[in-house]
């Protein structure tokens, strides 16, 4: 589980920068009521519209502001994932295809994230009731980002307990 030398900064500010934006991130959307998360997995117009509805135009307008914060929150996590699965030994003790699956997990939900926020940039610009493709999308965006992290998660702690059951 030791560290390979290259890159430790670089994996180190990537962790940094995205744990401290998401903390930022989410202490500012806590007065979101329903989350943020609930619009993210929104399927259809109609519930999409009545979360949105629910928030002042103060909130929306924090909402859409913060979709830009988020962009670079997604950079530096999918970062950080790619850094932790290359330049550490963390996931030496899973199979090659785990440790694939472990590089490509935060990378491919930041791309997922990315979507999605674009969907819900244009989504909550303007009541858009004829898009039920998009938002369908958005939400299968959302769900797939966030089983990619769980993911991720689940990778990082099997290689924590292969790694400890081997020392």
């Amino acid at each position: 589980m030791a560290e390979k030398p290259e890159g430790k900064g670089a994996l180190w500010v990537s962790g940094l920068l995205a744990a401290s934006m998401w903390l930022v991130m989410a202490w500012q959307l806590r007065v979101l009521t329903p989350g943020p998360v609930a619009l993210q997995l929104t399927w259809d117009a109609e519930t999409f519209g009545r979360i949105i509805h629910l928030w002042s135009p103060e909130d929306l307008a924090l909402y859409r502001r913060f979709l830009l914060v988020d962009y670079a929150v997604l950079l530096a996590y999918g970062a950080f994932g790619w850094l932790l699965a290359t330049r550490t030994r963390l996931f030496a003790s899973l199979s090659s295809g785990a440790q694939r699956l472990a590089r490509l997990c935060l990378p491919l939900a930041a791309a997922l994230d990315a979507l999605e926020n674009a969907f819900h940039g244009w989504l909550t610009e303007m009541p858009r009731f004829d898009a039920d493709l998009i938002y369908q999308l958005s939400a299968l965006c959302a769900a797939l980002k966030w089983g990619l992290i769980l993911g991720f998660g689940v990778l990082l702690m099997w290689a924590i307990a292969s790694a400890v059951a081997d020392d």
